[in-house]
């Protein structure tokens, strides 16, 4: 649960940026969109290793 205390005179919209920034720093919105389908351990290995595939390109070409 989060909270975010708001001050006195404080705008709506300077608690929503916090609120925002502090739900972004935890991951909170990545992984219920990572739990929204199941993937199998298999199918997450083989994105990984294109991934890591895909970066090192880049490093050996720089």
């Amino acid at each position: 649960m989060l909270i975010i205390p708001v001050k006195e005179g404080e705008s709506i919209e300077k608690a929503l940026k916090k609120f925002k920034r502090k739900v972004e720093k935890t991951g909170l919105i990545k992984s219920l969109r990572e739990r929204q389908k199941f993937t199998k351990p298999s199918v997450e290995r083989r994105d990984e290793i294109k991934k890591a595939i895909y970066s090192g390109k880049f490093r050996t070409n720089a």
